[in-house]
């Protein structure tokens, strides 16, 4: 893989995708929201603390933990793409948190200096990263002693069919390149073993982690396409190269792929993280 190639990729995959996530953010939220209760639970974040979300998108995980912050902690909410930044920006104005401190930060380089923060979160981030080894070893190097790192990766394909699905039907056709074993991607880091030990390797002692199960729901097939369109980010971007043909092609796969899920005239799609915490 061509790390840098892939970097830029992702960036303006993700710079694209925000609109999407500012637009749909109460619906990923009734989604994601007992992922990210998990996180911060056992985060733990107390009053004055510091806390540093990296990949924090439009921010909800990061809006929870400063909650308990109080005036005198903060948050730093950080993202390499700006557009989620600014996404985020104007969510914390609308809630009114004044302890939040955004930046634009590649978590594979951070500029933060070592021993300055009590906690960090990272809801989906990790297995899309150019090289998760390094931004693990970033986190742990910015982490206070007793510092805990709590953490959120999709696990396997089969446990999440509402990701897997719309993949396959444009792998099978030649339009996505399938992921070579090493590749960063939704389901890099999907195997518990591989997690713990790419965290493990980091420098963290104790890595503790826990299936999540989640739910997407959607009233048909035209909100299932929608979704793939404007929140599933590579997808989306090999369905934009397609032609006319093509698109309407892979579209009719993905409608007999999803047929098993419905419910009623919708559509209901199990999911599963592996959230993990680390100290």
């Amino acid at each position: 893989m061509d790390v840098e190639r892939y970097r830029r990729s992702s960036y303006d995959i993700w710079q694209q995708m925000a609109a999407g996530w500012d637009s749909r953010r109460d619906w990923m939220w009734s989604v994601s929201r007992q992922v990210s209760e998990w996180m911060v639970a056992r985060l733990d974040p107390r009053p004055g603390q510091t806390i540093l979300e990296l990949a924090a998108g439009t921010g909800e995980t990061g809006f929870a933990a400063a909650s308990r912050l109080g005036d005198d902690g903060r948050l730093i909410a950080t993202d390499f793409a700006p557009q989620m930044v600014e996404a985020a920006q104007r969510r914390a104005d609308e809630l009114g948190l004044s302890n939040v401190e955004f930046r634009v930060m590649d978590a594979e380089r951070m500029d933060l200096d070592d021993d300055t923060v009590d906690g960090v979160l990272c809801r989906w981030g990790y297995m899309l990263m150019a090289e998760p080894a390094a931004a693990l070893s970033e986190t742990r190097r910015v982490l206070r002693d007793g510092g805990r790192l709590a953490l959120s990766v999709w696990g396997a394909a089969e446990h999440n069919p509402w990701a897997a699905l719309g993949r396959r039907a444009l792998e099978v056709r030649g339009h996505m390149r399938k992921p070579e074993p090493g590749d960063p991607g939704i389901f890099a880091l999907g195997n518990e073993e591989r997690l713990r030990e790419v965290v493990a390797g980091a420098g963290f002692g104790s890595v503790e982690i826990a299936p999540v199960e989640v739910e997407y729901r959607f009233e048909d097939f035209e909100a299932y396409w929608r979704f793939l369109r404007e929140l599933a980010g590579a997808v989306e971007m090999a369905i934009r190269e397609l032609s006319d043909d093509e698109r309407a092609e892979a579209r009719g796969l993905i409608e007999q792929d999803v047929e098993p899920f419905r419910a009623g005239d919708g559509y209901v799609m199990p999911g599963m993280a592996l959230n993990a915490v680390a100290s």
